[in-house]
């Protein structure tokens, strides 16, 4: 996968979430906004939480926007390794419909995750993210997108500035 075969967006994001409707369609609505805009790889690195959501978001695109592909940067090969067995089954189910699966580190290492994170950011023109906690995987992420100048929306700042707005 090269920069030339149209504009990449990454996903990152924590992984204790709480899936809300205001969530879900702001996420569906940026995704949307960024494919008409031109964008046709969507990075995902299949961590609990946010990651799983967005890349199940890029599947119900699917239908309207046959073209859009789904790539699994994953930090080693056994990630799931301790996961409980119902998210297991839906990370593997979702793994299935990735066009493609881009290893950073065959095994697990102190570093996969750090190295995966980097690996978005550079294939990355665009970030969506959901950070509310900036001292986390998701901060360093979102931090490096910023310093590389890869604009980002964070959702969390998003949905937080729809809320006030109608109190």
């Amino acid at each position: 996968m090269t920069k030339q075969s149209g504009k990449i967006a990454c996903f990152t994001g924590h992984r204790i979430l709480n899936e809300s409707a205001a969530l879900k369609q702001l996420l569906a609505e940026t995704t949307e906004r960024l494919i008409v805009e031109g964008v046709g790889s969507f990075l995902c690195g299949f961590a609990r939480g946010f990651d799983l959501l967005a890349g199940r978001g890029v599947l119900e695109f699917r239908p309207k926007y046959s073209n859009i592909k789904l790539i699994a940067v994953l930090p080693c090969k056994n990630q799931d390794k301790y996961w409980h067995e119902k998210e297991r089954a839906s990370y593997k189910e979702l793994l299935t419909a990735a066009n493609e699966i881009i290893y950073v580190n065959n095994d697990y290492s102190r570093d996969c995750m750090k190295k995966r994170n980097a690996e978005l950011i550079r294939r990355a023109d665009y970030c969506i993210s959901y950070l509310k906690e900036y001292r986390s995987g998701t901060g360093q992420t979102v931090r490096l997108a910023k310093e590389k100048g890869i604009p980002v929306f964070n959702l969390a700042e998003m949905i937080g500035s729809l809320s006030q707005g109608h109190n």
